[in-house]
């Protein structure tokens, strides 16, 4: 009986975690990066909705990305055990933002990783039918990858 008990307290616990990290990301973020400011100025982040420089695209969370996986996109210590979640949304290249810049050249956009810490912010864009794999040789190799973008509370 308190081994199941046990069990199911840490299981909760795990749930907890993981929706708080993912909750994390949520709302306004001012760019702090130059290819951010450039391209797409600040943004605002819900549990469903992406918007742009006031442009509001669905997306979904397809799945947490271990911390390995995000450092293969971000330049992030795979040893502090962070996570990153992976979406799925559409963004066509037509669709110009800051200073008519897009996201992925003449590419749409099908993919979006996002990392947050803290009070910054981190999202990779990716163009390409099939899911980014999450390597380090897969990322320097991509011609999928559209840019990085960092942000700030």
């Amino acid at each position: 009986m308190k081994h199941e008990t046990l069990l199911r307290t840490f299981a909760g616990l795990i749930l907890i975690c993981c929706l708080s990290a993912h909750a994390q990301v949520n709302g306004y973020w001012r760019a702090s990066s130059s290819t951010a400011r450039t391209i797409t100025g600040d943004v605002g982040l819900a549990d469903e909705k992406l918007t742009i420089n006031f442009y509001s695209t669905t997306m979904s969370r397809i799945r947490a990305l271990e911390a390995t996986e995000v450092s293969a996109v971000f330049d992030t210590d795979s040893s502090t055990g962070t996570s990153g979640s992976l979406y799925r949304l559409n963004i066509p290249a037509a669709k110009k933002f800051q200073h008519k810049n897009s996201l992925c050249g003449s590419e749409n956009v099908h993919w979006m990783v996002a990392y947050a810490q803290g009070n910054s912010l981190q999202l990779a864009f990716f163009s390409g039918e099939k899911p980014p794999i999450f390597t380090f040789d897969a990322i320097a190799d991509s011609t999928d990858k559209c840019g990085t973008f960092s942000y700030v509370r």
